[in-house]
């Protein structure tokens, strides 16, 4: 640290050297709380101030300390504000998933609310392609698969996040995985009601989203879930031709002609003009929605291809000597896909569009059947190994952060120090694999099969291993700081004294 700053937002020269602990200029305590130290700032809005910060409490881990100051001197009004926030702050601190930074802690100080969450070192999206990356659609495509599950679980937990946008999704430095920041939940909540109670408050103080990202219903101050598709929608639109929404905004109609800025198959178009509907009733309901129109584009992409290239000749037609047109195979792919786009349309209840009566064959998803194979598709930038059979493979030694091996079976591989920092391991089977002294730090172990493995030295702090199977697992000299597992677990794995604990303890006996 070689500054530390004032959070007194009256503050006229809020910078102090670190030999102080009050504000040289206006008199405040520095270390907010007790244990919270803001070093840098790192953002301002409407809302308050956004500091980067030293968390003392907890092994000077950097944090992110968001400062809210409602715009009303009102007493009833603060009052009311103040319950919002205790409320809306306890409903975001049960967002628990892997793309969401935690929220550590919430209070109000000296008539200011506080946040304190989770530092994601990274770049924010919007900044990526102010570099010059625009995105193709394979990337764009790659962008909602990763975003949709975050709103998908955020919405089952009653939250609308109101200010999806570039500048709010960060790409981690490290694994590269994408995060959701910025929650508007808080801050909406609360100066909508601080609006209701006091009409005078100007309306730009009030934080509705952003403007070209933000439906025209939630600019009316009536938010629903699918506003939150609308602005990821935007967003992808943003990544895709580097241009922002209001620069795309038709005057007459108000819908985004982004067309003419990018190229993309029809399918996908189809997909983002459904996402960014003004017309809620014709917009995608929710993000598992989208999952599933997604999921469709590349079987309606290859039908399309199929219908272009494919004659179709009748079996009874032929001569019996006659071969078999060469195009036979494309006519079962064809039906293949058209059997698929029946089957998901029936499920959604929407109508088919085209009646196709063709045979076809059915696409087959990648499988990695060596260790090779995944080194390659990781420099490809493929991090899904989802549902393969690795058993006995040897990656040790591998960085392979930000992947996700879910519901794969690795029994007896070989992973020692291997680099699987925030990975999605959930379900997947470790069966007597060998993870010595692997980099496990945040990664999801949701209902993993651990059973006589061997995590000695592992490095497993704020890992969830919540319902995972530890009978017999090796955990001496393992780090469990701050990991989700319970004492039942532990009893069933082996530990010695140099096993770090939960509580940051070393177990003696």
């Amino acid at each position: 640290m070689s500054v530390i700053y004032c959070l007194n937002p009256h503050c006229e020269n809020p910078q102090n050297d670190t030999k102080t602990r009050k504000c040289r200029s206006c008199g405040s305590h520095l270390i907010l709380h007790k244990r919270y130290v803001a070093i840098k700032k790192i953002g301002k809005g409407g809302f308050g101030t956004t500091y980067l910060a030293v968390d003392m409490g907890n092994k000077n881990q950097y944090c992110v300390i968001k400062q809210l100051d409602p715009a009303s001197a009102n007493p009833d009004s603060y009052s009311t504000a103040l319950d919002l926030f205790n409320r809306e702050a306890k409903t975001m601190a049960k967002l628990e998933h892997a793309q969401i930074p935690k929220l550590i802690d919430y209070f109000e100080e000296k008539e200011q609310f506080y946040l304190i969450q989770d530092f994601i070192l990274g770049r924010d999206l919007e900044r990526e392609v102010k570099k010059g990356r625009i995105y193709q659609e394979s990337s764009a495509k790659n962008f909602l698969r990763s975003m949709l599950p975050v709103l998908e679980y955020i919405h089952s937990r009653k939250v609308i996040h109101r200010d999806i946008k570039p500048g709010n999704i960060l790409r981690e430095k490290e694994s590269k995985k994408l995060f959701l920041i910025d929650f508007g939940a808080v801050k909406e909540e609360v100066n909508t009601k601080l609006m209701n109670a006091n009409p005078q408050s100007a309306f730009t103080k009030i934080s509705v989203g952003t403007m070209g990202f933000a439906p025209p219903e939630q600019l009316a101050m009536r938010p629903v879930y699918s506003s939150d598709v609308y602005a990821l929608g935007a967003t992808c639109i943003f990544l895709l031709t580097g241009k922002a929404p209001k620069d795309l905004c038709d005057a007459e109609t108000g819908e985004l002609a982004w067309e003419n800025h990018t190229t993309v198959s029809s399918t996908f178009a189809k997909v983002l003009n459904k996402m960014l509907e003004i017309d809620v009733k014709k917009r995608f309901n929710s993000a598992k929605e989208v999952i599933e129109a997604l999921d469709l584009v590349p079987y309606e992409q290859e039908l399309a291809e199929s219908m272009f290239f494919t004659t179709t000749t009748p079996k009874e037609e032929n001569k019996p000597d006659e071969p078999q047109d060469s195009d036979s195979s494309s006519n079962l792919t064809t039906q293949n896909l058209a059997d698929a786009i029946r089957k998901r349309r029936e499920k959604q209840n929407q109508p088919l569009k085209q009646k196709i009566s063709t045979p076809r064959v059915q696409v087959q998803k990648l499988q990695i059947t060596s260790p090779e194979m995944i080194i390659q598709e990781y420099q490809r930038g493929n991090r899904n190994f989802s549902q393969q059979t690795l058993n006995g493979f040897d990656l040790e030694g591998l960085k392979l952060p930000g992947s996700s091996f879910s519901q794969s079976k690795l029994i007896g591989v070989n992973l020692q120090k291997a680099n699987l920092y925030r990975t999605n391991l959930m379900g997947a089977n470790f069966a007597q694999a060998n993870l010595r002294e692997a980099v496990l730090k945040r990664a999801e172990l949701y209902k993993a099969n651990l059973k006589n493995a061997d995590l000695q030295g592992a490095d497993l702090q704020k890992a969830n291993l919540t319902e995972a199977s530890l009978k017999d697992a090796n955990l001496c000299g393992a780090n469990l700081t701050e990991a989700k597992v319970d004492d039942e677990q532990l009893r069933l794995a082996k530990t010695n004294w140099r096993t770090i604990l939960p509580n940051g303890k070393r177990r003696w006996w």
